[in-house]
């Protein structure tokens, strides 16, 4: 995976990538493994919200074992977020994409759908911003004390609470984005996590045609899906 995302870097460097990541991928090249990479530009690891963003695909392919989800998330943000925060963000971005694949959109229970998040976050910071989303939901609270209680910077525990909120603030996906990108902050990142868990709720049927229609490289992304879906079905079949 770390080799994956250095030839894409290679591929497109002109991607809108943050400092770090180019970093990793230039002493990667020079032989450095990825681990000691990612800590020697981050003392300490990156508690930032890239591998959180990323890590959709492990909510949808282990959504029925929470113990592979959370290793796994945990694996996948450790190749540029190393930090205990970064890799907790990733872990709750993908349980929240889980839950959502478990959950019919017409029977979501806002409250239940934090109270299951709360079972698998362990650090104060992720249990604090799932209490106050739940206090800030009952009162259909303005949207700049959402962004001052729940934050919209590059942190993953300001950024992942946030998504998982918009999500849980309206209903249907084009509502749920255009709220998170009506937070301002760190408002593409935001939408793309929000997008990745309303998806899997609402499911392709509720995606706009309009903006399939305009999706670069379509054939490509809906390829992987199908590959993710016929490897998770085959694994089902197995056992």
């Amino acid at each position: 995976m770390a080799k994956r995302f250095a030839g894409n870097y290679s591929a497109e460097p002109w991607r809108g990538y943050g400092p770090g990541p180019p970093m990793i991928f230039g002493m990667m090249e020079s032989g450095l493994d990825f681990r000691q990479a990612a800590e020697r530009i981050y003392p300490g690891g990156s508690y930032g919200n890239g591998s959180a963003m990323r890590v959709a695909p492990v909510g949808l392919f282990c959504y029925d074992n929470l113990a592979e989800l959370k290793e796994t998330a945990r694996k996948s943000s450790r190749i540029t977020h190393t930090h205990a925060l970064g890799m907790e963000g990733a872990v709750l971005q993908a349980c929240a994409v889980a839950l959502a694949v478990r959950t019919e959109s017409a029977e979501l229970d806002r409250g239940v759908f934090l109270d299951d998040l709360h079972g698998v976050v362990e650090s104060d910071v992720f249990r604090d911003k799932l209490v106050t989303m739940g206090a800030l939901l009952a009162e259909d609270a303005s949207r700049p004390k959402v962004i001052a209680e729940l934050g919209n910077t590059v942190e993953a525990f300001d950024s992942v609470p946030i998504s998982i909120y918009s999500f849980l603030a309206d209903s249907g996906f084009e509502a749920c984005l255009d709220y998170a990108l009506s937070l301002g902050g760190d408002r593409d990142t935001i939408a793309a996590m929000t997008g990745a868990i309303a998806g899997a709720c609402y499911g392709l049927a509720d995606i706009p045609a309009r903006w399939l229609d305009g999706l670069e490289n379509r054939d490509y992304i809906e390829g992987l899906a199908n590959q993710l879906w016929q490897l998770k079905t085959d694994r089902m079949g197995e056992s």
